[in-house]
């Protein structure tokens, strides 16, 4: 772990080095996304200009669990974004041979050939609407509720990664994943709102299939008063250590069955 933790880091700097020599093109990016995102919580708040409430949940509980959610989101972007073009730029072209023979971790090789500027203005958006939301909820913040948070998004990350990387997997078998990826993912726009104004079948699916419910609304249970869900809430880290697991079982079938398509 220690090896590889120092060979991250060598990577990490040279990734920054090499956004440091355009640092326009990295201002742009990060004010980008910062926007995009600053849309969606535009679109809430006006929803929120007409009704009091969806299904109970205030505006400030809305944007707590969409504080989680983006969070988490962002780590996943951040670190783990080239799981994405596993299949396009890796698999197709015939570049993954040249990972096989290197004495790494493929999946780690992977992993630390990117690092995607982008998502920080996606965590900064994340912070402030999670901090907007935190300063307006009647919860008292100690240190055992802020490492409880800090572990919850963690947990996000970890379940958002572990779901790409589960589908980028399947690179292995039909080269490239991305549509399949794509559509998966625009699922976890579902987690942004409270599960509970969902059918039984979207909490289902969202929970128990595909658990991007436990990137958000379910960690979010554990600080706002609702006894219905703080169970399940709780389960959001095992979720997470589950689905990694489950995921690289997937990953490691891929490797065994990879036959390379040449160039």
């Amino acid at each position: 772990m220690v090896r590889y933790a120092r060979l991250y880091w060598e990577f990490f700097k040279m990734h920054i080095k090499v956004m440091m020599e355009y640092r326009i093109d990295f201002l742009i990016g990060i004010l980008s996304v910062f926007l995009i995102q600053g849309t969606s919580i535009f679109f809430v708040a006006i929803v929120f200009d007409h009704i009091e409430a969806l299904h109970g949940w205030t505006f400030y509980q809305i944007l707590f669990i969409y504080g989680i959610a983006q969070t988490g989101r962002a780590l996943e972007f951040i670190f783990f974004d080239n799981l994405w073009v596993l299949g396009q730029n890796y698999i197709r072209p015939g570049q993954f041979d040249r990972i096989l023979i290197r004495p790494v971790n493929p999946l780690f090789h992977v992993l630390a050939d990117r690092v995607q500027a982008d998502g920080v203005g996606q965590v900064l958006m994340g912070l402030i609407v999670l901090i907007t939301a935190m300063v307006n909820l009647p919860i008292e913040w100690g240190i055992s509720e802020l490492l409880l948070l800090v572990l919850m998004i963690v947990s996000s990350g970890a379940i958002f990664m572990a779901v790409n990387l589960f589908f980028a997997s399947l690179s292995f078998w039909i080269v490239d994943s991305i549509p399949i990826m794509g559509a998966v993912f625009t699922l976890s726009d579902f987690t942004r709102y409270p599960m509970s104004i969902y059918n039984r079948s979207v909490k289902f699916v969202l929970t128990w299939l595909i658990p991007y419910g436990f990137t958000a609304f379910y960690p979010a249970t554990l600080f706002i008063e609702n006894s219905e869900y703080t169970m399940i809430g709780l389960l959001s880290p095992v979720v997470a250590i589950i689905s990694v697991t489950i995921a690289y079982q997937v990953w490691k079938k891929g490797l065994k069955a990879f036959s390379s398509t040449g160039s």
